[in-house]
Formats: C-alpha cells, structure tokens, sequence
C-alpha cells in the first residue's frame, strides 16, 4: 500500500497550525482542482457537476461534487470532521512582566493535556484584525521558537515523581518571550512586523494559538509512525479533503465533506456543528438543484436519504497501559479504521451504520477495528450525535488509531491514512 498519503499528511499538518490556516490549506487545495467558492450572502447557483465549496468564519468548510440525481431521490453523502485541536491561545490583553521575563496571558483551549506544554519550543500562528481601509483579518505563521513553558527544577519539586505533577493554568502556563533587562519589548509591535505597511496604531484584534515548533514528520525505526500536534483531528481532515479529492466519478448523488471549528470545545458556535451551517447548506443545495421537485417536503425526504461519516480520530491501545482498554475493543496503531460506538450516545453509531461502514472498508481491502470504551470510564464525544440530532440523518462514529490524544505531540501509523481514504473513497462512489 502505498504511504504517499502519508507523506501528503504530513505536508498538510504543516500548512495547518490553526483551524483558520486548515480551512485555507483546504482551500487552496479545493481551487487547484477546479472548485468554485460560493458566498454565503448571494444566491447559488449550480448544476450537476459543479464542484463547490463555501467557508463561514474563515475557520469551518463545506465542499461539494453536486451529482446528476436529485437529492431528494439520492440523498446527501457527507464526512464530517472538525479543523480545531486543544492548544493555548493568547488572551487579549496577553502582555505580562513578572520578576524581569516578558511573558504572556494564555487560556487553555479544549482538553490539553497540560504537562505535554512544558519545555516544548513554541511557534505562534493565527488572524490580526486590522484598520486598513475597513476591517482586514490576516492569517500569520511565526513558525520559528518564540516562546517556553519552563518547568519547575526537581530541586525545588523534589516529589514530582512520586506524587504527580499539578498544575495551575493561570499560575504555570504563561510562557516566557523575552528578557525584560535587555531592552523594551511590546507584543503588539512584534506581532504587526510580520504585516507590511501596518503600525502598531492599526492592530485592533487578534486570534493567536501557540504550537509546537518542530515540525510534523514521519518516525519510527522504519518510518512507520506519523509525529505531530493536531492529529487530532486534522488528520480526519485530510483523509476527507484527499477522499472527495480523488472519488471515482461514478456516484449519481452529491457528496461531500464539511470539516468543523469548535468541536473541542462543545461545538456550540456560529461555525460549530451545532450551528445551523450545515442544514443551511444542504438546503441550499438541495433547492438550488436543476432536477429537485421544490414541494414541503424536499428537505424531510433528502434527509431521510442522506449519511455522514464522522470522522475523528479514535484510541489506540497504549502498550504501557493496556489495562484502560478491554480486550475485545483494543485498536492497534496499523490495524486501520476504528468504529466507534457507546450505548449512552456519546457516539452516533449503530448497527445498520456500522454494517455500512464494515462494508465500505471490505470494499477498500481491509476489515475495519471496533472501539467501545471500558464500561467503568466516561467516554469522549464528537459531531456525531450532534449531527444526527440536529438533522435526523443516519450517522455512523469512525477514526484513525493514534496515540498521545491531546498532546501537545501526537502520533499515528502511517499505514493507517491510505485506508481511511480507501474507505472514504467507497463511501463516496456508492450509486443509489
């Protein structure tokens, strides 16, 4: 099998340092293979054929292969995924000088695992508002260290390794930028030198996420391994974008895929999936399609046709604590796809959706894994049952096997990524 999709996630990985900067890299990706952007303030206007997409809030994205079928008669056939990954972010009013280190505000944004931070060389990326005749939002990418969360010398914790290392956000987490004795340093000016033609005076906002400055790669003693932040769950958005990318044209229905902002943090946003973005694009597309009979009911009946595969990576065994795993439901790095499912609805899968999804894997060349968490531990969540909620479409929970979740730095198999595509690639060249 070959592991250029990899290597592809990889390159992706590194274009994508924040869920805006993964929205553009999708974008840029969507125009060179000949989609059109549509514009959520005007009307649409499309054809069997047209490939298209739209983008809301610079941070969540839609994409389109519009299909010779009606959708009422074929139904939608979508993957869901979501751009945002846990991190640090800065606050505002970020800067801090504390006994002669400049230093800056952070909150914790989603899960992090919060120990993974310290001691990590940290790059910096995200928007700058600016005055410039209007309102401009400017995506940055300081891909060089900038800034550090020291920890606290062994000599002054002397039971770290005993006891656990605690830590307190607000106290532990603002990292270090400069060294106050060495002359004035102002954020604001650092950060607008990275813009041409753009004072101090015209910085009105900001939205800035620290990540890890070593770069993703492919590891391991035989490059089995992918190493990187934001595995979760840009890697779902690869596999969806490199899936629709590559479909077979013999699908009659329209598919697509739909990659989130927010889910790590509950999704409840105007570009989350619990926002009306979604439903607001399958009607559109739906009524906008030269073949759909515009009665009450087309949205009811295209619905009732639809399905989405929520993607979001899934939990390996880890060899050092198989005891958080039961036996039965243990996916392994390399074991390809997972199917997630919990009876409490954390996750939307039953039986007919998983069926579907074992049948689409068969077809690709592999039998997929099957992760249900252990009956005395909470289980996590995605868009799923979110989805499923808000739109009454069959949804099935599916993910890659990775390690480290919620670190700071992730990992994965490579073999693992040309069979989530193959499945995808299935899925979408369903005829009705």
């Amino acid at each position: 099998m070959s592991l250029d999709l990899a290597d592809d996630l990889v390159s992706y990985l590194t274009a994508s340092p924040t869920p805006w900067h993964a929205s553009m890299e999708t974008r840029r990706r969507l125009l060179a293979a000949g989609f059109r952007e549509l514009d959520e303030g005007e009307t649409w206007t499309i054809a069997p054929g047209d490939r298209v997409f739209v983008v809301r809030a610079g941070s969540t994205i839609a994409a389109l292969e519009v299909g010779d079928e009606a959708p009422e008669k074929s139904g939608l056939r979508w993957i869901g995924a979501h751009t945002d990954s846990p991190n640090l972010r800065l606050k505002p009013n970020a800067q801090l000088k504390r006994h002669g280190q400049v230093q800056v505000g952070v909150e914790v944004y989603g899960g992090v695992l919060l120990h993974t931070w310290l001691d990590r060389d940290l790059a910096i990326a995200g928007r700058l508002h600016t005055r410039n005749g209007g309102l401009v939002s400017t995506l940055i990418n300081i891909t060089r260290p900038i800034a550090r969360v020291p920890s606290l010398a062994i000599h002054l914790n002397r039971s770290v390794n005993t006891d656990g290392l605690v830590l307190n956000p607000q106290n532990h987490l603002p990292p270090v930028l400069a060294i106050e004795s060495l002359g004035e340093f102002d954020l604001r000016e650092f950060l607008v030198g990275e813009l041409d033609g753009v004072s101090v005076a015209d910085l009105v906002a900001f939205d800035l996420c620290f990540y890890d400055a070593s770069p993703p790669t492919r590891g391991g003693a035989r490059g089995e391994y992918i190493f990187s932040g934001r595995l979760d769950n840009l890697a779902m958005c690869h596999a969806s974008v490199s899936a629709l990318l590559s479909a077979p044209a013999e699908s009659g229905a329209t598919r697509g895929f739909v990659l989130y902002d927010h889910e790590e943090v509950g999704s409840q946003s105007a570009q989350g999936a619990g926002s009306t973005f979604l439903s607001e694009v399958m009607r559109r597309i739906t009524l906008a399609h030269p073949k759909t009979t515009a009665t009450s009911d087309v949205m009811e009946r295209t619905l009732h046709r639809s399905f989405m595969i929520s993607a979001d990576m899934a939990h390996a065994i880890h060899p050092n604590y198989a005891d958080k795993h039961e036996a039965q439901h243990a996916p392994l790095l390399g074991g390809g796809p997972v199917i997630k499912a919990n009876a409490n609805q954390r996750y939307a899968t039953d039986g007919e959706s998983a069926a579907r999804f074992e049948l689409w894997c068969a077809d690709a060349g592999f039998q997929p894994q099957r992760f249900v968490t252990r009956t005395d531990l909470a289980c996590g969540s995605t868009i799923g049952p979110i989805t499923a909620a808000l739109t009454g479409m069959r949804v099935v929970d599916v993910g890659n096997p990775m390690l480290s979740m919620h670190s700071i730095r992730e990992m994965c198999a490579a073999s693992d990524v040309p069979k989530m595509v193959g499945a995808f690639r299935s899925f979408f060249a369903l005829r009705t």
